[in-house]
This record gives C-alpha cells, sequence and structure tokens, in this order.
C-alpha cells in the first residue's frame, strides 16, 4: 500500500497532535480520566509522581485544548471534577495503541537480552 507523502507545516496534523498531547502527563492524566470524572486529588493519587502545581497546569491546558472540561459544583468547600469532552474521548483508541505497542516493545526487548 503506497501512503502519500506527508507535508510538514504549521498545519500539519501530526504536528497538532504532538502539540496537544507533548509533555510527560498529559497522556496519563487523559487515560486516567477515560472511565470516569475525577478530582483533583483523585488524580494525584492515581498519578503520584506527578506534583501538584504540574498537575493543575496540565489539567488547565488540557481544559484550554478542549480536551478536558472542568466542572465546578459550586459548594462550599469547592468541589471540583474534570471530564473528558467528546473530542478528548476520541484520543482513546490512540492511548491504546501506545500502550499495545509499549507492551510489545518490552516484551520483544526481554526476550532479545535472554537470547
Amino acid at each position: 500500500m503506497k501512503s502519500k507523502a506527508l507535508k510538514i507545516t504549521a498545519r500539519c496534523p501530526i504536528r497538532t497532535t504532538t502539540d496537544l498531547l507533548s509533555g510527560k502527563w498529559k497522556l496519563l492524566i487523559l487515560f486516567q480520566l477515560a472511565p470516569q470524572s475525577l478530582r483533583p486529588s483523585e488524580l494525584k493519587r492515581v498519578i503520584p509522581d506527578i506534583s501538584e502545581k504540574m498537575l493543575i497546569q496540565e489539567l488547565k491546558t488540557l481544559c484550554d485544548s478542549g480536551m478536558v472540561i472542568r466542572k465546578n459544583f459550586g459548594e462550599v468547600p469547592p468541589r471540583v471534577e474534570y471530564e473528558l469532552t467528546s473530542i478528548g474521548r476520541k484520543i482513546m483508541p490512540l492511548i491504546a495503541e501506545m500502550r499495545n505497542f509499549a507492551i510489545e516493545y518490552e516484551n520483544e526487548i526481554i526476550s532479545n537480552t535472554k537470547s
């Protein structure tokens, strides 16, 4: 199967995707939000290596890009939850494929080092 040549421009689809998802934490945050809405403290618990500052910063970026929505319940004490938008849900098959690739890669590397 012959593929079309990919023209790299400022509006390149691959560049757009990598710009939206680049960084150490965004994919992990999106993956954790896939099954359900979570509060920041719940996200921090399931991604323990992320600092609170970085978590809030990445959530803001994901909200600004339209991948995640912030729900403020207007309660005292404040209650906020984050959930994927419909466009944010569309990234899940890509994340699943990245996960599958990593598992296959690790299995192949391990089997090659044992040989």
